[in-house]
């Protein structure tokens, strides 16, 4: 199809089309696997104030738990993503979350800062197949709804990332390390429902994708498409920076600068999380409808205000503008994403993968970094500099428009 006659998907044309019959219970079934991926991997950071005390750690130790974490979660993905693109391994979903498995009783029964970052690199290995793989089903099932099938996968991974602190301060602090053994748990059932997920993918994969490849879209080429990709991963190197400074050290700010007891700073990282995973819903929906570019801009510049006030207000302020920032900013990922994948058809699970992977790898460094920083400089003044971050969303005006009207 000539570029000059298609049309971005959901923008500008509210008819009903026959194609756009998303599965439903497909798209679910990856949300709750992404659920039960992402309260295993919240689980971590959430417990670094009981490791750090167990084991004697400083910050820059724990901000290299979190690089060694998402290192491995994000190096293999987009490998894996352009590898299943030519060669496709349904079976790949279920194995993963099998060496997930492995991390977790490790880390469980470890004895050692080492065995610690061991354990933290089995879980990210399991994350870095789960991703592209699912993000692939929830696009192969959407029927072309495609930003909607997005941010349902992606709200599912992101309610499992609120309820990772909850789980932690209700069963893992109060009983110590070797509680992490009840995630155990979890990571079975997400087995058991990837399991499920690559069978109706063998048997359905090619007549959902033949719908799919009916869907108008704009493809993005050559400096347009490498201008495009550049400031996406600028915009992916702010956001998931800020998002790792309240991620990893929330709780920590909230203890040093308020002197909340650790299980009620908990809570407050569970309202961040909370909004972050309404933000994500809603994001996609409404750029299946206005364009992604829109909803990238109002997500970036939009949260900037919150972000910047954050450091000097009090603790029910705190609150407050943490959720008001995490519920604007989430809403960009899942149009970043199939932002992506339509600017480079044919390469969904790379793309998936690079996405994905640049999540992981910026929130990996980040942390680390930021880790260092707090050591020498203090938590709250990381928390003084990242407020800054959101006002580099301005280069969203250079993102090229893939909207065109009919």
């Amino acid at each position: 199809m000539n570029s000059s006659t298609q049309t971005n998907q959901g923008v500008g044309n509210n008819t009903p089309n026959p194609v756009n019959q998303m599965v439903h219970r497909i798209v679910f079934a990856v949300a709750l696997a992404h659920l039960l991926n992402d309260l295993i991997q919240a689980a971590l950071p959430a417990i670094y104030p009981l490791l750090k005390d167990n084991f004697s750690l400083s910050f820059t130790q724990i901000g290299l738990i979190s690089l060694v974490y998402q290192v491995t979660a994000s190096l293999l993905q987009p490998w894996i993503g352009l590898y299943t693109d030519k060669h496709p391994k349904p079976y790949l979903l279920p194995l993963g979350m099998v060496v997930t498995l492995l991390g977790i009783i490790l880390l469980a029964l470890s004895s050692s800062f080492y065995m610690l970052l061991v354990s933290a690199s089995l879980i990210g290995v399991g994350s870095s197949t789960f991703h592209p793989e699912a993000s692939r089903v929830a696009r192969m099932a959407s029927g072309g709804r495609f930003g909607t099938a997005q941010s349902t996968f992606q709200v599912g991974g992101n309610t499992g990332s609120a309820i990772g602190p909850l789980l932690a301060a209700a069963i893992i602090i109060p009983n110590g390390q070797a509680a992490t053994a009840w995630l155990i748990l979890f990571a079975c059932i997400a087995i058991w429902v990837l399991f499920r997920v690559s069978r109706w993918t063998i048997n359905h994969a090619k007549t959902q994708l033949n719908k799919i490849s009916a869907v108008p879209s704009v493809n993005l080429h050559g400096r347009t498409l490498k201008k495009a990709l550049t400031i996406l991963s600028i915009l992916m190197l702010v956001k998931f920076t800020y998002i790792a400074s309240l991620t990893n050290y929330y709780t920590f700010y909230l203890i040093k600068k308020f002197d909340l007891s650790l299980q009620d700073s908990q809570l407050f990282l569970f309202a961040f999380l909370a909004a972050v995973a309404v933000g994500t819903y809603f994001g996609g929906p409404v750029g299946d409808r206005i364009g992604r570019r829109a909803v990238i801009w109002v997500s970036f510049l939009g949260m900037a205000p919150f972000a910047l006030l954050l450091p000097y207000a009090n603790l029910l302020w705190t609150c407050i503008l943490a959720i008001a920032a995490g519920l604007i900013m989430s809403s960009a990922f899942s149009a970043m994403v199939v932002y992506a994948q339509e600017a480079v058809p044919g390469r969904v699970g790379m793309v998936a993968g690079l996405m994905f992977g640049l999540m992981f790898g910026v929130s990996g460094i980040a942390a680390a970094g930021l880790g260092y920083l707090a050591d020498i400089n203090g938590i709250e003044w990381v928390f003084l500099i990242c407020s800054y971050l959101p006002l580099l969303g301005i280069i969203t005006l250079f993102l090229p428009n893939t909207q065109v009207k009919t």
